[in-house]
């Protein structure tokens, strides 16, 4: 093996280089990185300050209410389990001075009976002051709490098809007793005065209770009867022979007088505009409708994907104005 040559004494030596500098790991995906939170931040930020300008333009009629000449539309879906949505979008409408008249767009077979007669006595009131018209427009189903609404209307429209009516009320629960009996279970209830307890699902109505029980429903029936009266300007009595519970067509209602004319919502709609000097299309406000994202229900707290079985039985005595 050669070994490296000595140095000579007095020649000249070669230049020291200094040894090369260590690489440095590239920074791009630093940079990336800032780069993309700042976009996502500044898209969060567009979104939300779009999200608060919408509300804030729609919080005199959740739409164009600034051009004025519209026709605002409060949907009535499904069963009737509470009245502030409703009712807030209602008192809203009737307020703005942009909303020339309110159509109640309904499909529904009624629900719970204390929010449809709440519903309805803002109905009548928007009604009675005359501040606007407000009419009703029956797509497939219009019952029971639901009539109870449209009939404090001006008019009611409904399609031939529809169905219409059924004036009545109904309570209802599930006897369990002989599910408890069958898992050896016995609840003990301790109370004072003899129809505290009346309705306990765990053992047969007395017949104290029945009669306790039917005093209530007529009492409420009376109230329907006599709302629909004064909403449709009939007297009592017709009324009365026609609350048997049951229902009606669209085309079969017209001469009965529980509905004004016979049409959808298409009808309803133009028919109402040119009520009120719109000409042409007119424009539809309607609330905005958010819709719960995968996000919300991951994030709830959990009873949407897991309901708690403690609560499957628990299942109260309720009076309805509704259609089964």
């Amino acid at each position: 093996m050669n070994e490296p040559a000595e140095p000579i004494p007095g020649a000249p030596q070669p230049y020291p280089y200094p040894p090369a500098p260590p690489q440095r790991r590239s920074r791009a995906w630093i940079w990336f990185l800032v780069g993309g939170g700042l976009f996502l931040g500044f898209c969060a930020v567009v979104v939300t300050f779009m999200v608060i300008a919408s509300r804030s333009f729609s919080a005199s009629g959740d739409g164009f209410s600034a051009f004025g000449g519209n026709i605002a539309v409060v949907d009535i879906d499904g069963e009737i389990l509470s009245a502030d949505t409703v009712v807030d979008e209602l008192r809203r409408y009737n307020e703005d001075s942009s909303v020339k008249a309110i159509i109640l767009h309904i499909d529904s077979p009624g629900g719970a009976a204390a929010p449809s007669q709440e519903i309805y006595h803002e109905v009548l009131s928007i009604r009675e002051h005359h501040r606007k018209p407000i009419v009703a427009s029956i797509e497939s189903v219009g019952a029971s709490g639901a009539y109870y609404i449209a009939s404090a209307a001006d008019k009611i429209y409904a399609n031939d098809a529809s169905v219409v009516g059924s004036i009545g009320v109904i309570m209802e629960w599930t006897n369990y007793g002989g599910l408890l009996q069958w898992a050896k279970l016995k609840p003990e209830v301790i109370h004072a005065g003899s129809l505290k307890d009346a309705g306990d699902p765990s053992r047969e109505l007395t017949p104290e209770e029945r009669v306790y029980f039917q005093g209530l429903v007529d009492n409420m029936y009376g109230q329907f009867v006599h709302d629909v009266a004064v909403g449709r300007n009939l007297p009592v009595a017709q009324v009365q022979s026609l609350a048997t519970g049951q229902v009606w067509t669209g085309q079969e209602a017209l001469p009965l007088h529980l509905i004004d004319e016979a049409g959808g919502f298409r009808v309803a709609l133009l028919q109402t505009a040119r009520s009120v000097g719109i000409h042409g299309e007119p424009t539809v406000v309607k609330p905005i409708v958010y819709h719960r994202s995968l996000w919300d229900i991951l994030t709830s707290n959990g009873e949407d994907l897991f309901p708690n079985p403690g609560k499957i039985l628990d299942h109260h005595a309720g009076f309805y104005f509704l259609w089964r």
